[in-house]
């Protein structure tokens, strides 16, 4: 597999690719957009966050699923109207409960192995990405919820984190700025934040001077797997041209357009997606950048993270809509965020909101497609959820490694030491 097709330019695939080229692959990545990172790789809630490892499979979901189906502004909002899809996905989805201790522990495992090798690209390559290395905090101020987070905490200790109880003084010592009668957090001090975006953009500019095409402007319509191996991908270039381009091997990075391109190959990966939210609040005045908090903190009643992007963006994302590929906006689903800004940090001015939204590729188990499909040549990485800026360093060297073992084995081609 000397050449390999990477199919797409959201996080996973341009950490993908980055991988693959540095161990000795001929890279194409291929992506509709005329940037990297230009769909769920936008505008994320910028947290690098093995604290918030915890798969979403567990009873206390499902009912919360439920009660929230009336409410617009839910922070979990699964829509009524049925197809196939939701429904089936749904159920794998609670049937995974009976794994969610295993699943948490190693998703965490993942996570924590994941930091250093995002670190280590923008070192060895010599980028920022607004990185704040300061923690992560998680707030309460329900007493059960702060007594089931110790639960989840001990899972997390499992998978080997460090992160410790805080009280609520040591709450308004790590985070002066935010305001709220708290019973007590979490701190993880490994944890950090950073620009999804900015990061993707620079990894993907040196891909390209390490070599890769950079195959942008080019929708793939369809993938192929031929019967000698290897894969073809067909794409519609920005001429409108469809031209076909064989490749020894492929690796699907689609976020929820993977599903379609697994059909095509012959496997199910049965991602769903998951709509997020986020606003990036412009600090455009000096009271505004004193108010906003540097820690990253996460809300775990309202199920909102934050994170500050240098000195004059303030990131507030969360909520989790099942509304298929549906991306609007929806100002219900925006007016918690500002709300939750407003009150936590009064002195932010909210004058100037850029609001998002999302698809989170999110297979039902919660756990990312990683590794070889049925047929000779095709790899996946894909479905992280809501980790996939968490993760993405992290199974982009587990698949590249699985490449070049099998290359190896093949003895396909000289491979660089």
């Amino acid at each position: 597999m000397q050449t390999i097709a990477v199919i797409g330019a959201g996080i996973t695939g341009i950490t993908t690719a980055y991988k693959l080229i540095r161990r000795g692959f001929d890279v194409t990545v291929y992506d509709r957009h005329p940037y990297a990172a230009m769909e769920t790789s936008f505008a994320n809630g910028g947290q690098l966050s093995a604290s918030n490892a915890e798969v979403w499979n567990k009873p206390s979901t499902f009912l919360k699923g439920l009660k929230w189906m009336l409410r617009k502004d839910a922070p979990l909002l699964i829509h009524p109207a049925p197809s196939w899809h939701k429904l089936s996905w749904l159920a794998e989805f609670m049937l995974a409960a009976r794994n969610y201790k295993d699943n948490t522990i190693a998703t965490t495992r993942l996570a924590i192995e994941a930091r250093h090798h995002l670190l280590d690209m923008a070192s060895d390559e010599g980028f920022s990405f607004d990185a704040e290395t300061r923690g992560i905090l998680h707030i309460y101020e329900n007493p059960s919820e702060f007594n089931e987070a110790r639960r989840v905490n001990e899972l997390l200790k499992r998978g080997g984190l460090e992160r410790r109880a805080v009280s609520p003084s040591e709450v308004a010592a790590i985070e002066p700025t935010i305001h709220g009668h708290f019973v007590g957090g979490f701190y993880t001090e490994s944890d950090f934040t950073g620009d999804i975006h900015l990061y993707t953009r620079n990894l993907s500019d040196a891909c390209a001077k390490r070599g890769a095409r950079m195959a942008y402007e080019h929708a793939v319509e369809s993938l192929e797997a031929l019967p000698a191996g290897g894969v073809s991908v067909i794409a519609t270039g920005p001429d409108g041209e469809s031209r076909r381009r064989s490749f020894d091997g492929v690796v699907v990075c689609s976020g929820v357009a993977s599903r379609r391109f697994a059909a095509q190959l012959g496997d199910r990966v049965n991602v769903y997606p998951v709509k997020g939210y986020s606003i990036t609040v412009h600090l455009n005045d000096a009271e505004s950048r004193e108010s906003a908090p540097y820690v990253s903190l996460l809300d775990d009643h309202a199920k909102i993270v934050t994170s500050r992007l240098g000195a004059n963006r303030f990131r507030l994302a969360g909520t989790a809509e099942f509304a298929g590929l549906n991306k609007d906006i929806k100002e219900a689903r925006i007016r918690p965020l500002v709300d939750w800004c407003r009150k936590r940090f009064p002195g932010v001015s909210t004058e100037e909101v850029t609001p998002w939204a999302g698809l989170r590729p999110m297979m039902p188990n919660m756990m990312p497609r990683v590794g070889a499909g049925r047929r000779p040549g095709v790899f996946y990485n894909t479905g992280h959820g809501h980790l996939g800026w968490t993760l993405s360093a992290i199974t982009a060297e587990m698949v590249s490694g699985e490449i070049e073992t099998v290359a190896r084995s093949r003895k396909a081609f000289p491979v660089a030491a």
